[in-house]
């Protein structure tokens, strides 16, 4: 398992929870969201990734980017 700085397994962890915080979707209202995109997440899955402890699959980000309309570029910019 690739670690990023500080030992981290993902770097868009606190991308992911400012932008759920903007929309205010509470973590439970984001897991179902992102079950309707076939992604099947907890509350707990969501505090380990927010906490880089937990990689975040390339289908769980396109799911998170559409949920949360995340803009592509800053998450480019999150990810450099």
């Amino acid at each position: 398992m690739k670690k990023y700085k500080n030992n981290k397994s993902n770097v868009i962890g606190n991308l992911i929870k400012s932008y759920r915080i903007k929309q205010n979707f509470k973590k439970v209202e984001l897991c179902k969201q992102l079950q309707l995109h076939a992604v099947y997440i907890d509350t707990t899955e969501l505090k380990r990734m927010k906490e880089g402890e937990m990689i975040i699959k390339d289908f769980e980000l396109i799911a998170f980017c559409k949920v949360l309309n995340i803009n592509y570029d800053e998450l480019k910019s999150a990810i450099e």
